[in-house]
């Protein structure tokens, strides 16, 4: 199966992604963090069937997100994920959005995941071979940003 190490994905931001004030809501970018995170795992082959048949997968511990510039109606985003670190229970996913036409950075993001068993609810260690999947990518979202859109 593909390793792709920097998942990325275009996004048009819709009427239902907009907020009161006119952009994008915060919460429509933690559910396009969601998405991207879950397109990556099964371009890489991992979809949730797999986890399904394990028995086991990941839940969010921890999203933090840094607002940039704000992105409107109409806006073509680049969303872009990728796995910047595993313990042995955990992982520390990033992304990085951005205003295709205007080459700007909108915002930076990271998820710490945890691994559960899904019977019991109870972290379990990550399996080699699903680390094995996504190599690691020891950049930040600004260092992302530049070097795939700059």
């Amino acid at each position: 199966m593909a390793r792709i190490n920097i998942y990325t994905q275009q996004i048009t931001v819709g009427q239902d992604d907009i907020d009161m004030q006119h952009r994008v809501s915060n919460l429509r970018y933690v559910a396009w963090m969601q998405d991207v995170a879950v397109a990556h795992s099964a371009v890489c082959g991992w979809p949730m069937e797999r986890y399904e048949s394990l028995g086991q997968g990941w839940v969010v511990r921890q999203h933090t997100i840094t607002y940039k510039r704000p992105a409107f109606l109409g806006d073509v985003i680049t969303a872009a994920t990728w796995i910047a670190s595993y313990a042995s229970r955990r992982s520390l996913r990033r992304y990085a959005f951005w205003n295709a036409k205007e080459k700007a950075l909108l915002a930076e993001a990271e998820t710490q995941w945890v691994f559960i068993d899904m019977t019991s609810g109870k972290p379990v260690s990550v399996p080699d071979e699903l680390q094995d999947s996504f190599p690691i990518v020891d950049e930040d979202a600004p260092g992302v940003f530049r070097r795939l859109c700059v």
